[in-house]
């Protein structure tokens, strides 16, 4: 048994691989099986980047003002400066670029 922070868990599974983002959990590792028991976790493909971009940028305006006094407003928006920075990682790092349709079809 493992404690997991905030990183990314690949999941390859006959043939496939998925990748995902996760922020905290456990993680039980066996000779043939490994379960993962994530506190948030979310696949990359359906990662929103222009949104994640946005809420890092209002986090960090938020803590450029100065840390806030409230300590749980505080670690809120750290962790929503962590997450969106994971987010955006992730798309960049493993997401595979769409390609154009140039047939018609959608």
């Amino acid at each position: 048994l493992t404690t997991l922070k905030y990183g990314f868990v690949k999941v390859r599974q006959q043939g496939s691989e998925q990748v995902f983002t996760v922020a905290g959990g456990v993680a039980e590792i066996q000779p043939d099986i490994v379960t993962v028991l994530a506190d948030a976790a979310e696949n990359i493909e359906e990662i929103d980047e222009a949104r994640a971009e946005q809420a890092r940028q209002r986090a960090q305006e938020i803590l450029a003002k100065g840390v806030p006094a409230d300590t749980d407003a505080y670690l809120a928006i750290e962790a929503a400066l962590r997450r969106s920075n994971l987010r955006l990682e992730a798309v960049r790092r493993y997401r595979k670029p769409s390609r154009p349709n140039f047939s018609g079809e959608n």
